[in-house]
């Protein structure tokens, strides 16, 4: 899967950094669309991804067009619910088109089906710096172990992830602080597959700005984490103390832990948020994925907009074929515009985890609402909008419907 280094070529058409869903898919609709791809990442392949692994309904939807939804069903774990847990113990199952797969075996199947099309895969790989020539981006300067390499791009697509230092050289940080940061594990406990078979998502006041959440894998395996997006203000959490308070105050957790195996250490992660905290262009250049900050507030989760936001940026470079640099930038920055509508309502609505006692009224209501059911589930579906629930209108609204 990963080409040997010595096989890097001078030249492409375009350089894709970051093998995971935005950079694979990326590199998947270049290579289908006749370009030269070269997809680099600085790990080898199959790779760890500190991640929940929850695919909901709009990764559902990118993987179908990438052409690998049936690859990934036929090992992830399905699901049928998202079950919110609020701080009075309440719990609500909110139906939806869901599964989990951990992201070491996702991420490969995304880059195969790259591969698959035509891209050349190299790894491991790490990008120092672009290379330029009046102001334009022509390539990057690349280190495997302790030799540096140079390659020639018409463009360089950065999918690099939330850590800060890609965008930092490249010169396309707004900001190098995460959004918010997350810390997870994941617990084998076969006799618990039977009781925990959805998504739970949890608030507690203890998790505040925050919340936790126990994911199914396959084979008897629990992806466990806490995690805090766009914190508000709010001073910096321990993560370590949040998940002990997690797996003490939450008895599905406590019972993980405590009959099930640890596999491998807790690991944590930034976050990178509602497209914010990078430029998203410059000439011979575009940011996508995590890198662009293409994960959700509230729910925390980014495998479907990363998905989205590298499909978005091969489209706006195959569609500008012939056009000047500012003409496929500003193509492909409208088409993030687009979706930030979706972003700052996920913001709005980030407040249910600043005050999870909002979590208590809206499950409260909705046990009671089959109206407020359904929009619930449209949440997640990305058809209804999911702030107008935590304003002081929409909770005034809870009573009415």
């Amino acid at each position: 899967m990963n080409l040997d280094i010595d096989q890097l070529p001078p030249s492409c058409d375009v350089l894709v950094v970051g093998a995971g869903p935005a950079g694979s898919a990326a590199a998947q609709l270049l290579a289908r669309g006749g370009w030269g791809v070269v997809l680099i990442d600085q790990h080898a392949f199959p790779r760890d991804k500190v991640c929940g692994d929850g695919l909901i309904p709009d990764a559902h939807r990118a993987l179908r067009s990438l052409g690998v939804w049936e690859a990934v069903m036929a090992q992830a774990q399905p699901a049928h619910f998202v079950r919110c847990v609020s701080p009075r113990g309440a719990r609500l199952d909110v139906p939806a088109t869901l599964a989990v797969l951990p992201r070491r075996q996702l991420d490969e199947i995304v880059c195969r089906a790259a591969i698959e099309a035509g891209a050349r895969m190299f790894a491991p790989l790490r990008f120092l710096a672009p290379l330029e020539e009046n102001g334009t981006v022509t390539g990057a300067r690349l280190q495997h172990g302790t030799v540096t390499r140079e390659i020639r791009a018409r463009w360089v697509v950065l999918a690099t992830g939330a850590a800060a230092q890609a965008l930092l050289a490249a010169g396309m940080a707004l900001r190098q602080a995460p959004s918010g940061v997350a810390l997870r594990a994941y617990v084998k406990h076969p006799a618990m597959a039977t009781h925990i078979d959805v998504l739970e998502v949890v608030w507690q006041r203890a998790l505040a700005p925050g919340y936790g959440w126990i994911f199914p894998c396959p084979g008897g395996v629990f992806n466990i984490g806490v995690g805090t997006v766009d914190r508000g203000g709010a001073p910096e959490t321990n993560l370590r103390q949040v998940f002990d308070d997690f797996t003490r105050l939450h008895a599905p957790a406590r019972e993980l832990l405590a009959g099930g195996t640890l596999l491998g250490p807790l690991k944590g992660a930034p976050l990178r948020c509602t497209l914010e905290g990078a430029r998203p262009s410059r000439p011979g250049l575009l940011v996508t994925g995590e890198a662009a900050g293409s994960t959700y507030s509230f729910t925390g989760e980014g495998i479907g907009k990363a998905l989205e936001t590298g499909m978005l940026a091969a489209q706006a470079l195959l569609a500008g074929t012939g056009q000047d640099d500012a003409m496929v930038c500003a193509d492909y920055e409208g088409r993030l515009l687009s979706l930030r509508p979706r972003f700052e309502l996920y913001a709005r609505a980030n407040r249910a985890n600043r005050h999870p006692w909002l979590a208590d009224v809206v499950i409260w209501r909705a046990k009671r609402s089959t109206r407020l059911m359904q929009r619930l589930a449209g949440v997640l579906d990305e058809t209804r909008n999911p702030g107008d629930l935590f304003t002081a209108r929409g909770l005034l609204h809870l009573f009415t419907e």
